[in-house]
């Protein structure tokens, strides 16, 4: 069934503005809005686009907005519908962001952060324990994601190289179909020349940056273009990644400053990756003030989410060819099951430095000094595990109270 463009704008601008909670909540709401309410998709059309946007990389749920925009109205209905499923997010990340620099010094906004920071803590668990549930059933993927923590962990290897070698790994393993031989590629000139306008579209602003001196904003570009091409298992599979290169590395931000970010992302509708439009702002604002702050947040969107429209644009005539690929399927699983271990990290990573006020390096990883230990981080990192997991609350109500709670006492202590 194929929609108006009018009622197309209206209905992807009430997803964009509604998708709080996650892919899974965007996912579900997408589920009930184009199959349930409208019947623009049918159950089949709708489930086969989201195991192909489970396969790329980038976030899964904007793609796949941008997948239902694609099969109803083409080229023009994608983009349509991945642009108001981003931008919503993306203009009150970036007030959050002005807001942020503009008044975070100030003594109650400070105890307020570090409630939230309590709460990310516990945000990273949850994430962590379900995509566990999806990711490890055998054995082997258990020890993929064991060999991943160590990997970032104690070894500090780069995301992208251990997304490359689980792949590998499960492309070798995976055994082969007799259902492969039937199955033929779509023609290629098609997909070569979407491929080759949207690779400029991508890269050609990005390519000038150099040329015009803007040095710092190419790095921010780099990044978060290779950011966008490994994305798999969602944002939180790369903020660890995100937060040992911006933080360690560049020394764009502090860690506190990363936690923060990923607190204030939580809050927002659209994809969680926006947080990379506020890790580029707050770079951009220690960088060069204002202006540069806001040219990064614009560089960081457009190399996050650019390459989110070549993916579905050149690969969505693929989708049939791509599920008779068992060694693809078998690829993808051992990426997901290597992002258990990243994210694994990622837990430990922000709860180290949230309830220990000195962390140290070591040949085995980060290590906290256990005499540091915060006892109110402590209790408000426990009320926030007893809100989400126990009593199952909603982010946006997990989040405020810890804000609350974080002015309150660390005002009173």
């Amino acid at each position: 069934m194929n929609a108006n463009w009018r009622d197309l704008f209206q209905t992807f601008g009430r997803i964009g503005l509604l998708s709080f909670g996650g892919p899974a909540a965007q996912i579900a709401l997408m589920h009930r809005v184009l199959v349930d309410e409208k019947k623009w998709l049918t159950e089949k059309d709708y489930l086969s686009g989201l195991s192909f946007c489970m396969v790329l990389p980038g976030p899964e749920a904007m793609q796949l907005a941008t997948y239902a925009g694609w099969r109803l109205r083409g080229v023009a209905g994608g983009l349509l519908a991945g642009l108001l499923f981003v931008l919503p997010g993306a203009f009150l990340i970036l007030a959050l962001a002005s807001a942020y620099v503009a008044f975070g010094d100030l003594p109650w906004v400070r105890n307020a952060f570090l409630g939230v920071q309590a709460a990310v803590v516990v945000i990273v668990i949850e994430a962590l324990l379900k995509v566990s549930k999806r990711a490890l059933k055998k054995r082997e993927s258990y020890a993929l994601a064991a060999l991943s923590f160590i990997g970032i962990y104690a070894l500090g290897l780069p995301f992208p190289a251990i997304v490359l070698a689980a792949g590998l790994w499960g492309y070798v393993r995976a055994q082969p179909s007799s259902d492969e031989v039937g199955t033929r590629l779509p023609p290629l000139g098609g997909t070569l020349r979407t491929a080759m306008v949207w690779g400029l579209i991508w890269w050609l602003p990005l390519l000038a940056l150099p040329a015009l001196g803007a040095d710092f904003l190419w790095d921010i570009a780099l990044f978060f273009s290779q950011l966008a091409v490994v994305t798999f298992g969602g944002a939180y599979a790369v903020l660890a990644w995100m937060a040992q290169w911006a933080v360690e590395t560049q020394g764009w931000l502090t860690t506190a400053q990363m936690i923060d970010a990923l607190g204030l992302a939580e809050t927002t509708p659209g994809p969680l990756i926006l947080v990379t439009e506020f890790v580029a702002f707050l770079a951009g604002w220690g960088a060069g003030g204002w202006g540069l702050a806001i040219s990064a947040a614009l560089v960081s969107l457009w190399a996050t989410f650019v390459p989110c429209f070549l993916w579905i644009f050149a690969g969505a005539p693929y989708l049939g060819w791509i599920a008779a690929r068992p060694r693809l399927q078998g690829a993808l699983s051992a990426i997901i099951a290597a992002v258990v271990g990243v994210i694994l990290n990622l837990s430990l990573w922000f709860a180290l430095h949230v309830l220990f006020s000195r962390v140290t390096a070591s040949r085995i990883g980060p290590l906290p000094d256990l005499s540091s230990l915060d006892p109110i981080s402590l209790a408000l990192t426990l009320i926030a595990a007893a809100l989400l997991l126990w009593w199952k609350r909603g982010l946006l109500e997990t989040l405020a109270v810890l804000a609350v709670l974080g002015g309150i006492v660390r005002g009173i202590l």
